[in-house]
């Protein structure tokens, strides 16, 4: 099992054993997904078979992930979108997203998420900001403006209204020496 599908198993179910695999992978679509994303940027026969699973997952339909998108290790996307990003974002480790989100650009590059980031329901980050690690975004929020680390933000336009434990929102983190 690739590294990345270890972790991502993890922040979905607290374990990683091949049963558990298993048992995810054909119960929950968005982890199904995820694999199938990951495969897609390995090399060799795990890149063809990713390939070839990509055309045939039913799940793309609601999460716009392109293949090429860089993503972290232990992403965790909560009630199975939809989510759309653009293919220039670079999502952090252990990053949660949750429904109808969109990291989007019109002029280029998208933005760089940290590690450790909270992403509520109908977020909305547009174009080339930065948001640090440990970073809690509230649900509903359009995010403008570069977001610092250990805060967290709302509103539209979002505004950081305190640093006070931030990252609490993330459930299975995993440590991760790259």
């Amino acid at each position: 099992m690739n590294e990345h599908i270890k972790i991502d198993l993890v922040r979905y179910s607290g374990k990683c054993n091949y049963l558990i695999f298993i048992k995810t992978f054909l119960t929950n679509s968005t982890f199904r997904f995820q694999d199938v994303h990951r495969l897609c940027n390995q090399k060799g026969l795990k890149k063809i078979f990713g390939n070839v699973m990509w055309v045939f997952n039913s799940k793309k339909k609601h999460l716009q992930i392109p293949r090429n998108t860089k993503i972290g290790y232990g992403l965790y996307i909560g009630h199975g979108g939809p989510v759309v990003i653009n293919p220039t974002a670079i999502i952090g480790n252990n990053v949660n997203l949750s429904q109808f989100v969109t990291i989007g650009s019109n002029h280029g590059k998208a933005a760089i998420i940290g590690d450790n980031t909270y992403i509520g329901p109908n977020v909305c980050i547009v174009e080339n900001v930065i948001i640090g690690d440990n970073v809690t975004i509230g649900a509903g929020s359009v995010v403008t403006k570069n977001i610092p680390d250990n805060a967290t933000a709302v509103g539209n336009y979002a505004k950081v209204i305190n640093y006070d434990n931030p990252g609490r929102y993330i459930k299975n983190k995993c440590k991760v020496s790259e």
